[in-house]
Order: C-alpha cells, then sequence, then structure tokens
C-alpha cells in the first residue's frame, strides 16, 4: 500500500531540487556569460526604432549562444537579436567551452532526473532497499563535481578569437580583458552551491520521512501523513 508522506523537510528539497536544476538549465542556455564592451552602430547602418544611431550597447556571449544588435538588415522587430553561434558542437568557439558544455550538460542532465524523481518521494521513499533521498543526494552531489568542472575550465576559454572580438586583444585565460561576467555564470554558480546544499539536506529529508511520529501515522492506518 502506498503512504503519500509530506513532510516540511522533504517538501523544501524537493523545491530546492527543481529550482536548482530549472536554473542550471536556463543559464546554460543563456547567451548572458560574458557581457562585451560597449559598441555603437556604424553612420552606415540605419538607426533602430528604439534608439539613435550612435547609442551604444553590449553584446553578450554565452557558451554557444551570443545576443548582438540587428544591423537593420534583418526585418526583425526586436532590436537585439539572439541565437546559436554555433551550428554543431565543433564550432563552439573554445576547447574549453566545449568541455564546460559537456560537463554541465551531464551534470544538468543529473539534477533534472533528480527534480523528476523528488516529486514521487512523497509516495515512494526507497527503492532497492535504499532510501531514494540518500540515493536523490549522491547523485546531487555528483552533479555537483561535473558542474564545478565546467565552470573551472570555462574562463579558459576567454583566450579564444570568438572571446577576443567581444573583449578585446587584452582577453586571455582567465581573464576577462574588457568584457564583465553576465547573470548566467552567476546563476551557474549559486546553482552549484545550491546543489551540494540540496546533497546535504536530503539526508534530512529522509530523517523527516522516517521518523517515530511517522511510523506511528502508518501504524495507525493512515495513508496520508502530513507533517511539520
Amino acid at each position: 500500500m502506498c503512504h503519500v508522506i509530506v513532510t516540511c523537510r522533504s517538501m523544501l528539497w524537493t523545491l530546492l531540487s527543481i529550482v536548482v536544476a530549472f536554473a542550471e538549465l536556463i543559464a546554460f542556455m543563456s547567451a548572458d556569460w560574458l557581457i562585451g564592451k560597449a559598441k555603437s552602430r556604424s553612420n552606415a547602418e540605419p538607426a533602430s526604432t528604439s534608439g539613435s544611431p550612435s547609442e551604444p550597447y553590449h553584446p553578450t556571449l554565452g557558451i554557444y549562444a551570443r545576443c548582438i544588435r540587428n544591423p537593420g538588415v534583418q526585418h526583425f522587430p526586436r532590436d537585439t537579436l539572439c541565437g546559436p553561434y554555433a551550428e554543431s558542437f565543433g564550432e563552439i568557439a573554445s576547447g574549453f567551452w566545449q568541455a564546460t558544455a559537456i560537463f554541465l550538460a551531464v551534470g544538468i542532465f543529473i539534477l533534472c532526473m533528480v527534480a523528476l524523481v523528488s516529486v514521487f518521494t512523497m509516495c515512494v521513499q526507497s527503492i532497492m532497499k535504499k532510501s531514494i533521498f540518500n540515493v536523490c543526494g549522491l547523485l546531487q552531489g555528483i552533479a555537483g563535481l561535473f558542474l564545478i568542472l565546467g565552470l573551472i575550465l570555462y574562463p579558459a576559454g576567454w583566450g579564444c578569437q570568438k572571446a577576443i572580438d567581444y573583449c578585446g586583444h587584452y582577453a586571455s585565460a582567465y581573464k576577462p580583458g574588457d568584457c564583465s561576467l553576465g547573470w548566467a555564470f552567476y546563476t551557474a554558480i549559486g546553482g552549484t552551491v545550491l546543489t551540494f546544499i540540496c546533497a546535504v539536506f536530503s539526508a534530512q529529508a529522509e530523517i523527516a520521512t522516517s521518523s517515530d511520529k511517522v511510523q506511528e501515522e502508518i501504524e495507525e492506518g493512515k495513508n496520508l501523513i502530513c507533517l511539520l
């Protein structure tokens, strides 16, 4: 018989697991990892409807995507065009960024799987006689290690030609030159920290769902158990 067990700690762990997975995924897909030095339109380019020809703008560059000013040739309503600059994995600007993409993708995949499983922990608390919380916590720790490796390798790619085009000639490995770090990079770091917090907190969720109070509720024949 399935017992639905809901506790504050288990629900908080579930919510954090989902938030972390989405945060890392959004950061990975974003182009706002590096914010380039200010540029302005050339006089030969027509002005956009939302700004003057001399209005400066900051192009952004991600692991495989970028955002640039609409030069006025494309018939798009938006003044800024965002999308992938690499049509294939091999076209990613740096070998370090390729490695970053692999490590982040593996870590995010694990986090998404854990987030999906965490939703069902209200009904299923064990798998193959192992606590599902402990298994998920272990997987989150492994995912965190992949994320750390990706974030360490990412700045090593700042010396690639693509980064130099955006950040100036002073850009090199671990030196962003004229660029500044965007919200996606900080989101990825914050998500990595929260990943390890989730891994540790999974033990508390396991303790909460297997406490004596829960066992007493089960023995009383209750199928829905809600505890603070």
